[in-house]
């Protein structure tokens, strides 16, 4: 039997997006309480009837979340524009090596709008 577990983390940050056309309101810095979502898939162990324990989950995020929580993105390597798109391929990348069962990573920047990034391989 396969199962997919989803983990939730949040952490708060400001950022700006250099990339837009000038007069855009996501121009000027600002800031997010962003949810990110980890979404694993795989076997559950017929012995101790689970797949995997949050707790794995959570000791591969805390370097991420030391990196982003309340802190401004642009100034983090690889996150010089940092969208909702760059960010989960960002998360991504960092994770998947370490975390194979790893499915998507979905970036709420809003309680209302969130992108979901599955590793299609595109850099960006």
């Amino acid at each position: 039997m396969n199962v997919r577990l989803v983990r939730e983390y949040r952490f708060e940050a400001a950022h700006r997006l250099p990339k837009v056309p000038p007069g855009h309101k996501c121009e000027r810095l600002h800031g997010h309480s962003f949810k990110i979502e980890l979404r694993v898939k795989g076997p559950v162990d017929p012995d101790t009837g689970w797949f995997m324990d949050y707790g794995d989950l959570d000791a591969l995020w805390q370097p991420l979340q030391e990196l982003l929580d309340h802190h401004y993105l642009n100034e983090v390597p690889g996150l010089e524009n940092p969208t909702s798109e760059v960010l989960a391929h960002f998360i991504w990348q960092r994770l998947k090596p370490a975390l194979p069962a790893l499915e998507r990573v979905t970036v709420h920047e809003t309680c209302d709008a969130r992108c979901e990034y599955e590793g299609d391989g595109v850099i960006l």
